[in-house]
């Protein structure tokens, strides 16, 4: 089987029991999810080749109980060489997708979400992205940091191919130039981070949050990353540009302003290198300018 079509509907037919159709739901960087009903009840089948990433979601949602809505994987498996989870379909409007007045109504309850994440505690050791065995490669978090010049087996290939382009690797120097100032002055927090609050991992109703999905990403080290992570992106949703994130960040946890400037340096960082591997160079473009006005 070649393309997750395929996969999850061999799955439906096959594999799980009084499942029907599955219907294509949401594509992202690594998976691809489906509405299914599975026994009468409405759920989520996702299809991948990072199985990884669906063990984490399920060690979180075992976790977490009932104290964040996060979805509970109720079957995971492998087949032919994709992974798959079946997980609690929660419903709601992506963050993403908020006009200004409505993602100004929710910031309240995604700060106290925010702060029920850095409180998960699921053991583990290392900072950084922590992996099945909830293990991260770091031995601080200021050494996770730094190691974002590196590439990874999930985004190879970025360094030649942005200095091949018309960006060019400038940008990029100059951005890790000023990263490696002001790492020596940050926290060594070591605390739960979800590492991707949008990109339609966060669902919304009634001006409360509803779903917090998609644990892949998910590491240890400082949660005002996540801070820093919506106040980098915001920049991708002009509908937002009235909201003053940053005033609302700073009176929520009064932020050593280094560690949030770092931390975008990192995230705008790790943007480029991301968007250079998938050929989206307006993108990188646009990374690249922002970076630059940080980095000075």
């Amino acid at each position: 089987m070649a393309h997750p079509d395929q996969v999850a509907g061999h799955l439906a037919r096959a594999v799980l029991r009084e499942a029907g159709t599955p219907e294509p739901l949401a594509a992202g960087a690594w998976s691809t999810a489906y509405a299914i009903t599975v026994a009468g009840r409405a759920m989520v089948l996702r299809v991948s080749r990072h199985g990884g990433d669906f063990a984490k979601d399920e060690a979180v949602g075992a976790v977490v109980g009932g104290t964040l809505p996060v979805p509970r994987v109720t079957v995971r498996g492998e087949i032919d060489g994709w992974a798959y989870a079946v997980s609690q379909r929660l419903t709601g409007t992506a963050l993403d997708d908020l006009d200004a007045t409505a993602f100004a109504a929710v910031l309240p309850d995604l700060f106290d979400v925010m702060d029920a994440i850095s409180r998960i505690d699921i053991g583990g050791r290392g900072y950084g992205v922590w992996d099945e065995f909830r293990v991260a490669p770091a031995r601080s978090w200021p050494e996770h940091l730094l190691a974002v010049d590196r590439e990874t087996p999930r985004v190879p290939g970025w360094r030649a191919a942005l200095a091949a382009s018309d960006v060019g690797l400038e940008p990029f120097e100059r951005g890790l130039a000023t990263l490696r100032r002001l790492v020596p002055g940050l926290p060594d927090h070591r605390r739960m981070i979800h590492h991707d609050l949008l990109a339609r991992n966060v669902l919304t109703a009634d001006d409360r949050i509803r779903g917090v999905l998609d644990w892949g990403s998910a590491g240890f080290g400082d949660p005002l990353y996540d801070a820093a992570w919506l106040l980098y992106c915001q920049g991708w949703y002009p509908q937002w540009s009235a909201v003053d994130l940053e005033a609302a960040i700073g009176r929520r946890w009064h932020p050593d302003p280094v560690a949030l400037r770092a931390y975008q340096l990192h995230i705008g960082l790790g943007s480029i290198g991301y968007c250079a591997t998938r050929d989206r160079w307006p993108d990188v473009a646009l990374n690249a300018e922002w970076l630059l006005a940080l980095a000075d």
